[in-house]
């Protein structure tokens, strides 16, 4: 197992919460990271057949054979069972008592919400990110490969191609989990509908244009896109609050969670053709985004990432709020410094004023140093920009 950033933060809240929650999407290395920390606990799937049928039937008797507490997994397959785990968690009143898993967001944290509120501590778990990969000596030495590849565990733990897994990835993911979540009648136009997410990663959603490409309403869009999220394929950015004398954009903008299932979505089937492929600045930024939202997940931190862009074009990439100020980071995939490039911080800068703090610079060549007030960062050093750290 590839050690993982989230491990103390599971420690800790298990120290305060009777009930810890453990999401994220399908092999992200929820199951895996579960077993690890809470070692001494049962496991128990409610994916078996017998147990959520077990649980369904006789919840009461199901809880008491965990003296000890237990890890459930896929817990949104049984969700009356939270009620009794209330009443349970409630008269033990033992800290760290069971820990929940799951892949589906919207079942179960209503689930959790709605009955387990203030019992539950929980962490979101997205696929690996660089840190871990370069901690545990198997991060791609390449930006290309970084690309193409991905973090999802099973990437880096087995012998199988980024084709061969994300091919099986999707495929299982939309013949089970979108059948699930919602009644879609036609599944190939829904594939299709995840491509074009794929190739608006990094841009302002626009829900009229994305439905109209894939021949549906904007309403059933926006729904079929509320899947994706909580099934944690992407994440929409939203615009920060603030306008600086400047009117905003009001649209989100649309990432995937792993940059590896957007490369292979848009056809990407090698590393090389990443050097002259059109949606490379995309899968940089995406990349980037994805890393910061990790960083914070990993810690246990609220999300608090947003963007900056007004009327008239100025923009920031990334907006991250801190105790310190707003941090605003540009994100650029070429590989040489182009002194042009913090143009648009030194302009939010003077927009900003006091606000802003530690101005920086992600891009896609190596070198880590300060230029005019601005911190740049190779891509490979991109967790030491954070301000967790």
């Amino acid at each position: 197992m590839i050690p993982r950033n989230a491990t103390p933060t599971l420690e800790r809240l298990a120290k305060g919460f009777p009930v810890v929650v453990l999401t994220g999407p399908r092999q992200s290395g929820k199951t895996t990271l579960a077993k690890s920390v809470f070692s001494s606990k049962i496991y128990v799937s409610l994916e078996n057949p017998d147990e959520r049928a077990f649980a369904l039937q006789d919840p009461k008797r199901f809880l008491q054979r965990f003296p000890q507490g237990a890890v459930l997994d896929e817990v949104q397959r049984c969700p009356e069972l939270l009620s009794w785990l209330q009443g349970w968690v409630d008269e033990r009143g033992i800290m760290g008592d069971f820990v929940l898993t799951g892949s589906a967001q919207f079942d179960l944290i209503v689930g959790v919400t709605q009955t387990l509120a203030g019992r539950v501590g929980r962490v979101e778990l997205l696929p690996l990110c660089a840190d871990e990969l370069a901690a545990s000596q198997k991060a791609p030495t390449d930006l290309n490969t970084t690309l193409f590849q991905g973090g999802y565990p099973a990437l880096y733990d087995r012998d199988v191609s980024p084709q061969d897994w994300f091919a099986n990835y999707i495929s299982t993911y939309i013949e089970r989990d979108v059948r699930q979540l919602i009644a879609v009648r036609d599944l190939s136009q829904f594939q299709t509908f995840v491509k074009m997410c794929a190739a608006r990663s990094g841009q302002l959603l626009n829900l009229t244009s994305l439905g109209a490409d894939c021949g549906i309403s904007s309403v059933t869009a926006k729904q079929w896109l509320s899947v994706l999220e909580a099934s944690y394929i992407v994440s929409l950015l939203q615009p920060h609050h603030r306008n600086f004398g400047k009117r905003l954009v009001k649209a989100p903008k649309l990432y995937f969670c792993d940059v590896g299932l957007a490369a292979w979505l848009l056809g990407i089937r090698d590393a090389a053709s990443l050097d002259t492929h059109a949606a490379r600045g995309a899968l940089f930024e995406t990349f980037v985004v994805s890393e910061l939202l990790k960083q914070r997940l990993n810690a246990g931190q609220a999300r608090d990432l947003y963007f900056w862009r007004d009327s008239v074009g100025n923009e920031v990439d990334v907006l991250i709020e801190s105790a310190q100020g707003l941090q605003a980071i540009e994100i650029k995939s070429g590989s040489t410094f182009a002194s042009d490039w913090t143009d648009g911080l030194k302009k939010w800068q003077k927009f900003a004023g006091e606000e802003s703090f530690q101005p920086s610079l992600v891009y896609g060549g190596t070198d880590s140093h300060e230029r005019e007030g601005v911190q740049v960062w190779g891509w490979s050093a991109l967790s030491k920009l954070s301000p967790l750290r």
